[in-house]
């Protein structure tokens, strides 16, 4: 079972995936995928882009809440949420991107966004509703092995032209992803979840490194490349080898 955002769908790394809600971007090659075709899995992807983690636990409009996807012979779990809780890889394509320029993604082209403040409260909120999620999978599946899969970094430690950030924005956004890495521990530890922690497998491995994870957002940015500050294919791939290397130990 495949839980969360577009970090978990895999928006842009690929093909949209046949039969999926068209709104979620899932790709057909993102880490769920790839981890259930090379072990012979059979996989529920309820992922999808744009979802916070209280879309895991309630409807979103038409989609049911993805939570209710788990059933009690589902085996494992696994979950990658609260980026848009915290408007993470929106505020970082604002501080990215200059005002007037337009970006041409998912077929659609966007205006650069506005920074969007994000409240203490949204912290907290994020931290309660990440225990919720493995309690409810754990009540609904109860021999299933669920697992955290932590966001790649994204933010480099020294900018580059892939990524376009003031030190300052660099230093602040690079704060919003620590505080999003440890509230995501915070909640695997107190639920008894597994972690994986692709936030230190990736730290060498940001759009501005030779062998990026991700994709950042150049000012010759195409869709092309994927979705801007997202995983990409390479970075889908490896989280879905780590994902094999935990599960067979």
């Amino acid at each position: 079972m495949n839980l969360g955002s577009s970090f978990a769908a895999g928006a842009g790394t690929g093909p949209v995936a046949p039969g999926s809600p068209p709104r979620c971007f899932q790709s057909s090659v993102n880490y769920a995928r790839l981890l259930a075709a090379h072990m012979n899995l059979a996989l529920a992807d309820a992922s999808c882009a744009g979802a916070t983690s209280t879309n895991l636990l309630n409807a979103w409009r038409e989609l049911p809440a993805q939570i209710d996807a788990i059933t009690s012979d589902t085996a494992l779990v696994t979950i990658t949420v609260g980026g848009n809780d915290l408007a993470f890889a929106g505020n970082l394509t604002a501080a990215s991107c200059e005002q007037g320029e337009t970006i041409h993604v998912a077929g659609m082209t966007l205006p650069c966004p506005s920074p969007f403040p994000v409240s203490a409260d949204a912290y907290d909120a994020l931290e309660r509703n990440l225990i919720e999620v493995a309690r409810q999978s754990a009540a609904r599946a109860p021999h299933a092995r669920i697992i955290f899969i932590q966001y790649v970094t994204l933010v480099p430690q020294r900018q580059c032209p892939q990524s376009r950030l003031t030190e300052a924005e660099a230093t602040e956004l690079r704060g919003v992803a620590r505080r999003l890495a440890d509230i995501t521990n915070r909640a695997a530890t107190r639920s008894g979840a597994a972690i994986l922690p692709m936030d230190r497998l990736s730290e060498r491995h940001t759009p501005c490194d030779p062998d990026p994870w991700s994709v950042g957002l150049p000012g010759d940015y195409n869709e092309v490349m994927g979705a801007p500050w997202h995983p990409n294919r390479r970075g889908m791939q490896v989280i879905a080898e780590r994902l094999e290397q935990m599960l067979s130990r």
